[in-house]
């Protein structure tokens, strides 16, 4: 019987998005696959990480395509990028938190991201958009976690799906937003 190795990756991820902790049993059931089957695609946890990772990256990088970070007013771009992000928010989460990622060093993917990323919060900087006070760096560590925590608050039914694309943006913004001194 053949193994489709993306139908094992998405049931991982949504397992481990929910339950960060899940055995590699648990995932191979939530894949419908035995555990042998699993170990024969990734030799253990961590391979199934690096597997996962390698999807994460993939899947923000379409993110950030979709939502055109480089283009118009800096606010717009992060608002979209946040309701792009929607859909693999519980993944990144599980990504950013693992530990497991950062033992032989950072993927170069993430650090490609990163990147994108800071270079959004620059321009909006540039634009005078955004507070300067915070470097682009800080701006995309609090994007990262915002994402994260919104995922876990959705997950947990603390808050609606539908409102939480709004929600992270509208903190982010509020806190990085440049502020104009009234006379």
């Amino acid at each position: 019987m053949s193994v489709d190795r993306d139908h094992v990756l998405r049931a991982a991820a949504t397992l481990l998005t929910r339950k960060a902790t899940a055995s590699m049993d648990e995932i191979a059931k939530a894949a419908g696959i035995g555990r042998a089957t699993l170990h024969r695609h990734f030799a253990g946890r961590d391979a199934l990480v690096r597997a996962l990772e390698e999807l994460g990256i993939e899947q923000f990088g379409r993110a950030l395509d979709a939502a055109r970070v480089d283009e118009g007013d800096a606010a717009e771009a992060v608002r979209r990028l946040v309701a792009e992000a929607e859909p693999v928010a519980g993944i990144l989460a599980f990504l950013f938190t693992e530990n497991q990622l950062y033992e032989g060093g950072i993927n170069e993917g993430w650090n490609r991201l990163d990147a994108r990323v800071q270079a959004l919060f620059s321009r909006g900087q540039e634009q005078g958009a955004f507070r300067i006070d915070l470097s682009p760096a800080w701006l995309t560590e609090a994007l990262y976690g915002l994402i994260g925590t919104g995922a876990w608050a959705v997950q947990d039914g603390r808050v609606a799906a539908k409102d939480i694309s709004r929600m992270v943006s509208e903190l982010l913004l509020g806190g990085a937003q440049r502020r104009r001194m009234e006379p």
